[in-house]
């Protein structure tokens, strides 16, 4: 089973260490980690990474909502939660968490990242490959014509 939201946001708010206690979260606050959750997911939803979450309107969200984030993202989700609702708070996030936020966010930003395709010809260079030409640049191209059998004129006028 996944996190549900509020899960998330109480596990950003421990991380930051405002939640110690069960009783010192107020629902308001909850509420807002909640918002800046979905905001931070469609935020990554916009950089393609889909995790499949249900991004709600504020009217609609509930903190029992299933989160559908896989368990392999969750550390990704939590401390980077964690970073988007510290300064609402007066809080400063510990090295150790931004550091954990950025590796976890690294890592599932490589799942869905797609390499760029970088073959420029029907062949690729490396072994196999026969060029035609020996030279690297192409060998430059004669503009001028010379005419040897006509004179130069030099008048400007017609011929």
């Amino acid at each position: 089973m996944s996190y549900t939201k509020g899960d998330l946001a109480h596990s950003a708010l421990e991380e930051i260490g405002i939640a110690e206690y069960s009783f010192d979260i107020e629902p308001e606050m909850l509420e807002s980690a909640i918002q800046k959750l979905d905001a931070m997911m469609a935020e990554w939803s916009g950089k393609g990474i889909t995790l499949s979450f249900p991004i709600s309107k504020k009217e609609n969200s509930s903190p029992d909502d299933d989160s559908n984030i896989p368990d392999w993202a969750w550390k990704a989700v939590i401390t980077n939660l964690a970073i988007e609702i510290a300064p609402s708070y007066g809080k400063t996030v510990a090295m150790e968490t931004k550091v954990a936020a950025k590796q976890a966010y690294n890592t599932v930003y490589g799942i869905f990242s797609v390499p760029k395709r970088s073959q420029m010809g029907s062949m690729p260079m490396g072994a196999g490959y026969k060029s035609r030409r020996t030279r690297f640049t192409p060998e430059p191209e004669n503009h001028y014509v010379e005419r040897v059998d006509e004179e130069l004129d030099l008048s400007g006028g017609p011929v």
